[in-house]
């Protein structure tokens, strides 16, 4: 690359080689260079998607409860979004809208919920993909830290029909300032995907994709994993230990074994008092975030990536705190 020129829209070819390289090992990922298109995170390769397979009044499926800010993204392009449920084995494929154009999907790591899709359900899903001629859209983003268990096949590995858009992103493996992020496009869609790229901000920033190529080659990012996952899986012990220790009486623990957030249900909590709790917490410094299931039941999320593994018994303390607090005829049961 020559310094101060404009780059190729897919992005700089030697962190294009480096992340095929990573995610072949990391993840089995089937990819050449070819295949990859650097992006400004997440949210750009979904944008990018949307640009190149749907029309205004395309219905696209979407998890839920799932990650809001797809949602709102499809709905801004003009997109119907409808949500469909995720039960203990991921996305209830049999519910899936037939004339749905695109499927967005975090089947490693089900956001909020943790839970991975199992290995019938994601070949149920490329089936129907396949009856349906729809795109799947895989979004990745975590499942680089798993602390037990064998990870299952992405969807993208087992893709034989090129059916799967793969999204990953640095801003959960490095930090979310990078804006770096990164797509794999099946052969069929990678010219009109070059060309939105190209529409939309012409290419990702040149200096950051050069010194992350370097940091991949050298081996420093595949050491900043393991020396990571070490310490993500220390604080995802100790968290989830506690909860099953200490909120036994207010919370049902999502088993997960990966990435940097745990869920749990509460039991027989109404909006209200989830609603009450979040508020209560987070004027004690204590960051946890709702989801909902239909109506009921209510859920929290926990986060663990950001916090010192120390000080999660505290945090933990004063959120037992705000449970005894706003609900207080649920502590007098217990």
């Amino acid at each position: 690359m020559t310094a101060g020129v404009y780059e190729n829209p897919a992005g700089n070819w030697d962190l294009r080689a480096a992340i095929a390289r990573h995610i072949g090992i990391s993840r089995s990922v089937s990819a050449s260079p070819d295949d990859v298109i650097v992006t400004n995170g997440t949210q750009q390769a979904l944008d990018i998607v949307a640009r190149v397979l749907l029309e205004p009044g395309d219905i696209v499926a979407v998890e839920k409860p799932g990650y809001l800010p797809p949602k709102y993204l499809f709905k801004a392009l003009g997109a119907r979004v409808i949500g469909v449920p995720v039960d203990s084995e991921g996305l209830v494929v049999e519910a899936l809208p037939p004339e749905a154009r695109a499927v967005y999907v975090t089947p490693s790591h089900q956001y909020p919920l943790g839970v991975a899709m199992s290995l019938s359900r994601r070949r149920a899903l490329l089936a129907w993909a396949e009856r349906n001629n729809a795109v799947v859209v895989e979004d990745d983003y975590d499942s680089e830290f798993r602390f037990s268990g064998r990870p299952l096949d992405p969807l993208q590995t087992l893709d034989s029909a090129g059916r799967v858009v793969y999204v990953g992103t640095f801003s959960k493996t490095l930090l979310p300032a990078l804006r770096l992020g990164f797509m794999v496009v099946p052969p069929s869609l990678r010219e009109a995907a070059h060309k939105a790229k190209f529409i939309t901000d012409w290419h990702t920033t040149t200096i950051a994709q050069s010194a992350l190529a370097q940091f991949i080659d050298e081996g420093a990012f595949a050491r900043h994993i393991r020396r990571m996952s070490r310490v993500y899986g220390e604080r995802h012990h100790v968290l989830t230990a506690a909860i099953r220790r200490n909120f036994g009486d207010y919370l049902d623990l999502v088993p997960s074994s990966t990435g940097l957030h745990v869920a749990a249900y509460a039991r027989r909590a109404s909006v209200d008092h989830i609603d009450a709790i979040v508020s209560r917490a987070f004027d004690l410094g204590v960051a946890i975030q709702p989801f909902r299931v239909g109506e009921e039941p209510q859920g929290i999320m926990l986060g663990y990536g950001a916090i010192e593994t120390a000080r999660i018994a505290e945090g933990l303390r004063r959120l037992r705190g705000c449970f005894d607090e706003c609900m207080p005829q649920r502590a007098k049961a217990a």
